[in-house]
């Protein structure tokens, strides 16, 4: 089967080969701060059946990459640069210099112009966090058509920055919950275009789970009682799942729990760590929910076997510790304000360290899926190095769309190799990260990570994906080699010295 073929479907016959071949419809879900291990399909206890779907019928990804946190992910995903090289080095403020202005750049191109120029209609819906301020929305980015949720983190039943193209929206008061308004509009766009001459590209970006944890009480008791329980055997659980999917093989060893996470026999107030995890779960349950709709509507509509479906998270599992909100609020209500905390983050993230924030596999490592009936293999597993960056160049390729010259170079390369099972064009590539002064490359299966002001440190991911032998001691030549390689990466990109006070000096939004 020849590139065209692929792409498009093999002629049937001779009216057909003569017949302009029909483009794929795009659609692309983001989750925010899912951890590794969140889904069934990944090794989770949360029922996640519309997602697994996808999975059993698709792709799924064991070592793909995000940017480690919200802004950065965003810009990377949409632009298939370094998030540096599109403006936002860090978060949503300006720190002062075009690597860190906390918006995209005159320089990239984001998924909304490219998939326009490709001649699709583009829709975007849900979290956006580019750009906060008139001329950084949506629809002056490439999108014909956007709701979205301009900045980071926000209240599940009372969300605030919410804009449909050019206009502000306020939800109503009663009865309204963001995951289930993400949904119900995504549908509607697909309603008013599936139909149309013109293939359509659906960027789909929920905010579930993303703190604050909330949820609609009747979701939240479905789950009451399941997670009071050892959260240690609750990874362990976790880790077998993920080895009998074949996710995780022998060398993903289950790291050792963090210095902040207690054992469960020493916990207070179990009570409200079972309510902290139900809510969370209760959150994944509806995004979930959320995605079979969507799945649904392609059905109903006839393109669900043209259409490529994408679905990963923007970062690890976030470990943030946070009570604000109304004093005495339940948990999970609209008054509350809160986290599930650094234990139930570190299950989320079975079996890797660290978390959201962080370079190491914890804060790195994202599940991704892709579906594509009749285009790639059902089922399959792809082992190989991949990283947000691609998704640009992967929808331009499957597109037919070319990326226009005189604009800063892609640095990502398409999945496509891949999505088919060959994927020697990634083999041995390298990758590089930075945020807050967390920083890594990763060349072939070595990685050197360090941790804001901390030592470099040397893992063998073929050998130990967890990153829980550290040797960086007994190969310090390789240190170097890697080290000097992150430091030729960091001048490119204009990466900063990090200072903790920039958060409090520019008031960066989550």
């Amino acid at each position: 089967m020849n590139r065209r073929e692929f792409l498009f479907g093999a002629p049937a016959g001779l009216a057909v080969a003569q017949a302009k071949p029909q483009r794929p419809n795009i659609v692309l879900i983001l989750a925010d701060d899912l951890g590794f291990s969140d889904l069934g399909c990944y090794g989770s206890e949360i029922p996640t059946p519309n997602i697994d779907r996808l999975a059993k019928g698709g792709v799924r990804f064991t070592q793909f990459y995000n940017a480690a946190r919200c802004c950065p992910t965003r810009a990377s995903l949409l632009t298939g640069l370094y998030p540096h090289q599109a403006g936002i080095g860090h978060m949503g403020r300006n720190i002062g210099t075009a690597e860190y202005q906390g918006f995209l750049n005159g320089q990239c191109v984001t998924l909304g112009e490219a998939m326009r120029e490709a001649g699709y209609t583009t829709l975007l819906c849900g979290k956006w966090h580019v750009g906060a301020s008139r001329p950084h929305w949506p629809v002056d980015r490439g999108f014909d058509e956007s709701y979205a949720l301009l900045g980071g983190t926000s209240n599940y039943f009372q969300p605030r920055s919410l804009v449909r193209n050019e206009s502000q929206v306020t939800p109503p008061r009663e009865g309204y919950y963001i995951t289930g308004d993400w949904t119900r509009r995504a549908c509607a766009m697909l309603d008013r275009h599936a139909k149309a001459p013109r293939p359509f590209f659906l960027y789909l970006a929920y905010t579930a789970p993303h703190f604050p944890i909330q949820a609609p009480e009747e979701d939240i008791r479905r789950y009451r009682g399941h997670y009071n329980r050892d959260w240690e055997g609750l990874r362990r659980a976790r880790y077998q799942k993920m080895r009998k999917l074949g996710i995780a093989d022998a060398s993903w060893r289950l790291s050792a729990p963090p210095a902040e996470v207690p054992a469960w026999e020493s916990a207070a107030n179990k009570e409200e760590w079972d309510l902290r995890m139900s809510v969370y779960a209760a959150m994944v349950d509806r995004l979930d929910q959320g995605v079979g709709q969507v799945v649904a509507k392609l059905e109903e509509l006839g393109a669900l076997s043209n259409t490529l479906l994408l679905f990963l998270s923007d970062n690890g599992a976030c470990a943030e510790s946070k009570a604000q909100g109304k004093p005495g609020a339940a948990i999970g209500s609209a008054d509350s304000h809160t986290t599930y905390e650094p234990p139930w983050a570190n299950v989320s993230n079975t079996p890797f360290r660290y978390f959201k924030h962080w370079t190491h596999e914890g804060g790195i490592a994202t599940p991704l899926i892709a579906h594509w009936p009749g285009r790639i293999a059902a089922g399959r597993i792809a082992r190989e190095p991949g990283h947000v960056i691609d998704i640009l160049p992967t929808l331009l390729e499957v597109s037919g769309g070319h990326y226009p010259a005189g604009r800063l170079a892609l640095e990502g390369r398409s999945l496509l190799p891949e999505l088919r099972g060959s994927g020697a064009r990634t083999a041995g590539r390298t990758l590089f990260w930075e945020h807050e002064g967390n920083r890594a490359v990763r060349k072939g299966a070595w990685k050197l990570v360090a941790g804001f002001g901390r030592e470099w440190e040397l893992y063998d991911l073929s050998r130990d994906r967890s990153e829980t032998v550290n040797l960086a001691s007994r190969q310090p030549a390789r240190v170097k080699e890697l080290a000097a390689e992150y430091d030729a990466w960091a001048r490119r990109a204009g990466v900063l010295d990090w200072k903790p006070e920039w958060e409090k000096q520019h008031g960066i939004p989550y």
